[in-house]
């Protein structure tokens, strides 16, 4: 998955998960459970919804890695 592609894959499922999310908030630096104050149940629903969209499944050990936009997209781009 190209680095454009993971950006919409990841904006997309987390505007699914937390709709109250403005998109002027998905800036790469944000972190998704402090500064989109998603709580840990949105966070795994987050990771399941990447999942069913892109494939790309996420290991519990691999969530500090996606601990911000930036990160997730990355993380996208690299697995996907």
């Amino acid at each position: 998955m190209n680095h454009e592609d993971a950006r919409k894959a990841a904006q997309a499922a987390i505007r699914q998960v937390a709709p109250e999310v403005e998109p002027e908030d998905l800036e790469g630096s944000a972190r998704l459970r402090q500064d989109l104050e998603l709580d840990s149940l949105d966070f795994l629903r987050l990771v399941e919804t990447i999942a069913r969209s892109t494939g790309v499944e996420i290991p519990e050990r691999d969530y500090p890695a996606v601990a911000t936009v930036r990160g997730l997209i990355t993380y996208l781009a690299d697995h996907g």
